[in-house]
């Protein structure tokens, strides 16, 4: 491995110093404080770990899920929530509401979804497209969070034909931005493909003022240290890769501290332990064991890949109904297996080549704001 020997530059988050610099990226569904939990414990509380994608017009609303959404463990400092939204006012209004109740100590802006729900409307990753349109959200963004810092995520743009990265990172510097985060892909290519990272290398150069994070096919901790020393850029942003892989933030931690004899290869009753911990703190939670079983579902098959076990004892995991139901099946397992070579690949969605849904008459004038109505506003995340 091509290893760093000396720890990178901390990463400044407006006060806050992220060391080593490295973010869990917010997924819907996926980040929200149990898994935010494991993480952050296996990187010894290092890094900085985002909430999943919160909606400003509920925010705002105070629907009750929402508010569920935003609340954080004691332990978690800086606490980070990431927002949606595509009316600046409602925006201002999220922004100042966070701040003046002390919800988080850093806000990030979502224009990364490439999800056709939200594209239809003109949001996520559609809407920085609308030059004048981005320009005004983080502009009431930036002065309601007063000393907060706000940083955005976003992707290369909506197509090959229709790159907005760089014209969007200059509009980002110029309205007080902290700091970007570019997934290298655009909204057609969705998760598919491979991630460009040249654009992250361009877009460091276009906007030396402020740090720029690079996202998008890290899967182990070598791929981070790989892309920090081809793009320039000054910290990742790991979604995907730590699907089922919570210990991964211990591998980056260990990386970019020039450790990496002590990456963890987690034996099959290790992971086995961390599922069921993973389904214990989901139902402390919710505030019901069963629930927190049912949504932990959807994380089996990530924490299984790679080791043998049968397609029928999978399926009896991915439907138990409680804690006990689920540590029983996994005591059937052969636990003593070790960690399978090659186990690091790709997980989760992968779909790619996808035709961009937009508004009609979205790519006529990329300043004109028309066409953006608060319904795009959905329960949606990604990035």
């Amino acid at each position: 491995m091509g290893g760093m020997t000396t720890l990178p530059p901390p990463l400044a988050i407006g006060p806050h110093t992220v060391q080593p610099p490295v973010v869990l990226a917010p997924m819907a569904g996926i980040t929200n404080a149990p898994f935010r939990t494991l993480c952050r414990e296996f990187s010894g509380g290092k890094g900085l770990f985002v909430s999943e994608m919160i909606t400003t017009r509920a925010l705002v609303e105070r629907n009750d899920k929402t508010m569920q959404l935003i609340r954080f463990d004691e332990s978690e400092k800086p606490r980070s929530i990431q927002l949606y939204g595509v009316d600046p006012a409602t925006v201002g209004k999220a922004v100042r509401m966070i701040v003046e109740e002390d919800r988080a100590d850093h806000i990030d802006l979502n224009f990364g979804c490439p999800v056709p729900k939200v594209t239809r409307k003109g949001g996520g990753s559609a809407l920085p497209y609308k030059r004048n349109l981005l320009r005004a959200i983080l502009r009431e963004a930036v002065a309601g969070a007063g000393d907060t810092p706000v940083t955005m995520k976003m992707r290369k743009g909506i197509d090959d034909d229709h790159l907005t990265y760089l014209d969007a990172g200059r509009i980002a510097v110029e309205e007080g931005v902290t700091a970007i985060a570019l997934h290298g892909r655009t909204t057609a290519q969705h998760y598919g493909g491979t991630a460009d990272w040249e654009a992250i290398a361009r877009l460091k150069e276009h906007v030396p003022e402020i740090p720029v994070l690079g996202n998008g096919d890290i899967w182990c901790a070598e791929d981070a240290l790989r892309m920090v020393r081809e793009t320039g850029c000054d910290g990742v942003v790991v979604g995907r890769g730590c699907l089922g892989r919570p210990w991964l933030f211990n591998d980056l931690v260990a990386a970019f501290e020039g450790r990496p004899e002590d990456f963890h290869r987690p034996s099959l009753r290790e992971v086995a332990g961390t599922m069921v911990r993973h389904a214990r703190l989901l139902g402390e939670w919710i505030g019901d064991e069963s629930r927190g079983v049912i949504d932990f579902r959807k994380h089996v098959a990530w924490y299984l890949k790679g080791f043998s076990v049968g397609s029928e004892m999978r399926q009896k995991l991915a439907v138990a109904s409680s804690l006990a139901e689920l540590d029983a099946h996994l005591s059937e397992l052969d636990l003593d297996q070790p960690w399978p070579e090659g186990a690091d690949g790709p997980r989760g969605r992968t779909s790619g080549n996808n035709r961009v849904v937009l508004p009609d008459g979205w790519l006529k004038d990329p300043y004109d704001c028309a066409g953006v109505t608060e319904d795009a506003e959905l329960d949606t995340s990604g990035g």
